[in-house]
């Protein structure tokens, strides 16, 4: 049985099963999309509430990785629920989302319906290629999820930090390489090397080339790089 995975900026993912719809960081909504990726800038990032990029599903688990505005964000993930979607995110989004969310810390690791979900660690190093260092270590998560005997790993907005060695068993790793906020394509590619992978998707991209982050990770090792376009989807096995 396969799992999709869909993508939609900045971070933004469906995983679907035939039973069960998880979204990672619903954010930005339809006119946002038509901007990505030529406005990078933060303050000039446009915030629109006219609708999903189309017409999706509910979701059963929403999770989200912190409380920046294009990763968190109440309008979207609202459109997204139901009254019995599990909405899974750090205390620090509890001011954008409200106190049903259920609350997770980086260590901790929770099942919902069957679906294993661990927070693990995010966040930017000194050492590390992100030139804004806004995210720091404790306020917000990665996620590591399980179902249908697959782990995804979702590494959150991050540079390569050492916890990453630690994840273990991975299938389908979600990495961002935009650089900026978050670890760059050369950084991305030696992150993705350590943590071992099946597959890898690209996100928070930025103006950063996919296709060149492909050939780099590719060059190096045996993981297979998947670069999606928005709304495309990758049936991992």
């Amino acid at each position: 049985m396969s799992i999709s995975i869909k993508w939609f900026p900045h971070s933004w993912f469906q995983i679907k099963t035939i039973d069960k719809i998880i979204y990672i960081d619903p954010a930005y909504l339809t006119t946002y999309f038509k901007h990505y990726p030529k406005r990078i800038e933060f303050a000039k990032w446009p915030d629109p509430i006219d609708g999903l990029p189309e017409e999706l599903e509910k979701g059963d688990i929403i999770l989200v990785t912190h409380d920046h505005a294009d990763h968190c964000k109440s309008v979207t993930i609202n459109r997204l629920s139901r009254s019995n979607t599990v909405v899974v995110a750090p205390k620090r989004c509890v001011k954008k989302l409200g106190k049903k969310i259920r609350i997770i810390e980086p260590g901790e690791e929770i099942s919902v319906d069957n679906v294993s979900i661990k927070a693990v660690d995010a966040y930017n190093t000194k050492q590390g290629s992100s030139t804004k260092k806004v995210h720091h270590k404790g306020n917000g998560v990665g996620y590591l999820i399980t179902l249908e005997a697959k782990t995804i790993y979702h590494a959150g907005d991050t540079d390569f930090i050492p916890e990453m060695r630690a994840l273990g068993a991975v299938d389908a790793a979600l990495l961002p390489i935009g650089g900026t906020f978050t670890m760059d394509m050369p950084e991305a590619t030696r992150a993705a090397i350590s943590i071992k992978p099946k597959i890898v998707i690209p996100m928070h991209r930025f103006k950063a080339n996919p296709q060149e982050f492909k050939n780099k990770v590719e060059a190096k090792s045996n993981i297979k790089v998947v670069p999606l376009q928005i709304g495309e989807v990758y049936h991992l096995r």
